[in-house]
């Protein structure tokens, strides 16, 4: 739910009333995604992709199907069937040897058919990049390690709406109680300012407010510790309030345009400009909780670690989670100035994001250090994206 505010009274009569109240003023359901079975010959690129490298992907989408119940949907508008839909092509692509190029060519033709997506009638639509940034921090407060990261609140309430009606499935508000009524959570610019009340447990402090902000938007980092060693830090949750890009702000403003915006260009002004940097900052009331995490990572939305280059983040409102798809984009070289590149590659729907929105819009994650940061901050690119579907699904369309 985006820039509503909704407040369910305590009690079974209340909340229905609420409910009510909430249904008759909710916003119009988005635009319908429609879908068309093609050949691999529509898809630019593919004879050239390594498709070997999108198998480890893959192979993680599918151990975490095969946790599901056989009967639970992928998401989306249900194109993508159920857990159970997937088992056979889960099970081939066990089998296949590493690495080789021309196996995971054979599996792909043999056990898929692409398909065309179209939301409100549009093929093409945006596609962005994000990765997993580095922080300077420390265990303890002090010194320049004065930004607190927090983990989830103990008092944040996640109430999944669709267990009070169907009508309402897929829909989830946040909120805290007060007073005997669930009330929203603060938006940024309260818990900057120690909205928290003590409620939610810090992990670790940084020492620059703009890379907190900017950890944020990505979902998940590594942390350099002061103390030696690093951790890496995963996403835990958010306050439930809309994101806003605050690039749109600067625009506003005449200091950036649409074609100069970018991550570096944003943190420019913020670094040139520390007087109205907190104010623009909190322009995005959305705030994201860590978790520390340990072994492989950063996870995505999906349980499982994402792959640089070729995991990426969907709406799964509209898309479904798990599934192969063919990318037809341009994507920033790693040296600013230097000519877009064409990136034609086979990904996995592993994650979602606050600002992505829509049937035909999706992040790709990059992964960690210098090269992924250059590429993701820059890229904002038009494009066009395929579901690769077991075969039995798509004769259903």
């Amino acid at each position: 739910m985006r820039g509503r505010t909704a407040i369910l009274l305590v009690g079974p009569g209340l909340i229905l009333a609420g409910l009510l109240l909430w249904w008759w003023s909710r916003p119009p359901p988005p635009p319908v995604v429609s879908y068309r079975a093609v050949d691999f010959s529509e898809l630019t690129g593919w004879e050239r992709d390594d498709l070997a490298r999108a198998l480890p992907p893959l192979l993680r989408s599918c151990r975490r199907l095969a946790r599901w119940p056989a009967g639970r949907p992928l998401g989306g508008d249900g194109v993508a069937g159920t857990a159970g839909d997937w088992q056979a092509v889960c099970q081939a692509a066990g089998q296949l040897p590493n690495g080789d190029a021309g196996a995971a060519r054979g599996f792909f033709e043999g056990r898929f058919r692409p398909v065309a997506v179209r939301f409100a009638g549009r093929a093409e639509g945006l596609f962005t990049g994000y990765y997993e940034p580095s922080l300077r921090g420390s265990r303890t407060r002090g010194g320049a390690y004065q930004v607190p990261l927090h983990g989830l609140p103990q008092d944040l309430i996640r109430v999944n709406l669709g267990e009070f009606s169907d009508g309402l499935k897929g829909r989830r508000i946040v909120g805290r109680l007060d007073g005997g009524r669930l009330r929203p959570y603060p938006a940024r610019a309260g818990i900057v300012d120690g909205g928290l009340g003590g409620k939610a447990p810090v992990v670790v402090y940084v020492d620059d407010p703009v890379d907190a902000f900017f950890l944020q938007i990505q979902g998940s980092g590594r942390v350099t510790l002061a103390e030696g060693g690093e951790i890496r830090l995963g996403y835990a949750g958010r306050n439930g309030r809309p994101y806003f890009a605050i690039g749109r702000e600067l625009i506003k403003r005449r200091v950036l345009t649409a074609e100069t915006v970018s991550m570096q260009s944003i943190r420019r002004w913020l670094a040139d400009n520390p007087e109205q940097a907190a104010t623009v900052m909190n322009l995005n009331r959305s705030y994201v909780f860590f978790r520390e995490l340990t072994g492989e990572g950063p996870l995505g939305a999906l349980g499982v670690a994402l792959t640089p280059g070729r995991s990426l983040a969907v709406d799964r409102r509209l898309i479904p989670m798990a599934v192969p798809i063919w990318l037809q984009a341009t994507r920033p070289a790693a040296t600013a100035g230097r000519p877009d590149r064409p990136l034609r590659r086979l990904l996995l729907a592993q994650d979602t994001g606050g600002a992505i929105r829509g049937g035909v819009r999706g992040d790709v994650f990059w992964g960690h250090g210098a090269e992924a940061a250059a590429i993701a901050g820059r890229m904002k690119h038009p494009g066009r994206w395929f579901l690769l579907l077991p075969k039995p699904l798509v004769d259903r369309l």
